[in-house]
């Protein structure tokens, strides 16, 4: 169990410096005489056609309809796996990050409602500074070296899973287009069929995969969005051992995916969706309603939702502080929990879409100055808090 938090854990810290570097180069693409090759690449057209069934899209939504799913699929899994075998089966160990996620969630949205309260086209965004991106998370923990104990990266990876089910559930109910009953009945099929075969012990995952991809492409055209796709399939993946090679398909694919989705496409899609071109943006759009209440609800509200609610349910008993972790330390991972980059960027996707959105650009703004001012006060509060030796 350790290992594979040692190997999860440096994974994941490479990933947050790729997704940093991704965002850079984007940065200085979008704001070159490079743009419009960027934005060429963006809206490069791609079409898969089998038949009558036909999917037509640029580059960019191939990237995060496609490839996103991929990334859902892998924390799928790895919810699965956590709450059977990992460190969310214990309901003693769970309490402190859940309270945490809950209040994490809870305030960002709350503080860009009040900021941005009265404009309906702005309020689609609330859940934008809701999202915590754990690969940028432990990429800043990562620098910090060997001094950051193992129990507070538990802690803040625990969390950031609770995170991910509030947002996987956001997406689910509050960004779901209409529906077309066709196709999301073809998906429930879809689900049927994987359910028969979990049910009947069936081990190979070639299977599994070949009616996940049928799946995703009906949640595709249904109106769902198509990464919640990866998140169901993920769920009847068996995690137990076939016994013709005693390997677990659900840790197998876990483990052969985490390097791509990390590396990769994490990577990836930071790059084509963190390019914000400057040029010809007044400072009425930058320090608009929209990306301030992003950006305060990633500074302020994250690290008083986060913090708040662990201390008030240790206090009432409900939840301990992780073992050799103090206050200070606990407190400088909930600023860290501020950085929202991949996740805050999907779904603001989400909420502006469409060339034609008012804001559309204004939101990340909000979400790479928060994320960035959220993980520069993240690390130099844990450089000193871990001198510290008591909070």
């Amino acid at each position: 169990m350790v290992t594979g938090i040692r190997e999860f854990l440096r994974a994941e810290s490479a990933s947050g410096i790729l997704l940093i570097l991704a965002a850079l180069v984007a940065m200085i693409l979008a704001n070159s005489p490079f743009l419009d090759l960027y934005r060429a690449l963006l809206d490069l057209p791609i079409h898969l056609r089998i038949g009558a069934f036909e999917i037509a899209k640029p580059a960019l939504l191939w990237i995060n309809d496609g490839l996103m799913a991929v990334f859902f699929f892998l924390i799928g899994l790895e919810l699965k796996r956590e709450f059977i075998e990992g460190e969310l089966s214990d309901a003693r160990k769970i309490a402190l990050p859940a309270l945490g996620a809950i209040g994490g969630m809870a305030m960002p949205a709350l503080i860009y409602l009040l900021v941005n309260r009265g404009d309906p086209a702005a309020v689609s965004g609330w859940a934008i500074p809701a999202a915590t991106d754990i690969a940028f998370a432990l990429g800043i923990l990562a620098l910090l070296g060997d001094r950051v104990p193992t129990q507070l990266k538990i802690f803040l990876v625990s969390l950031a899973i609770f995170d991910d089910i509030g947002a996987i559930i956001i997406i689910a109910f509050f960004y779901t287009a209409d529906l077309s009953l066709n196709a999301l009945a073809t998906a429930l099929a879809c689900v049927l069929v994987l359910a028969f075969l979990n049910w009947r012990g069936v081990m190979r995952t070639s299977l599994y995969l070949a009616v996940g991809l049928v799946m995703w492409a009906s949640v595709l055209k249904s109106g769902i969005h198509a990464t919640l796709a990866g998140v169901v399939l993920a769920l009847f993946i068996p995690i137990a051992e076939d016994p013709a090679n005693g390997i677990s398909p659900l840790r197998h694919l876990e483990h052969d995916l985490h390097a791509s989705v990390s590396l990769l496409i994490l990577p990836l899609f930071a790059f084509v969706n963190a390019g914000v071109p400057l040029q010809g943006m007044s400072a009425e759009q930058i320090l608009g309603p929209v990306p301030v209440g992003i950006a305060l609800g990633l500074v302020l509200g994250k690290q008083l939702g986060v913090f708040g609610l662990c201390w008030i349910g240790i206090r009432l008993g409900i939840a301990r502080l992780p073992q050799n972790v103090n206050w200070l330390q606990l407190y400088g991972v909930a600023i860290l929990c501020g950085v929202g980059f991949t996740m805050s960027l999907f779904i603001g996707s989400l909420a502006f879409e469409g060339a034609d959105s008012p804001y559309l650009h204004q939101d990340r703004i909000g979400i790479l100055g928060g994320s960035l001012v959220s993980a520069l006060l993240g690390y130099f509060w844990l450089r000193r808090a871990l001198r510290s030796p008591s909070g």
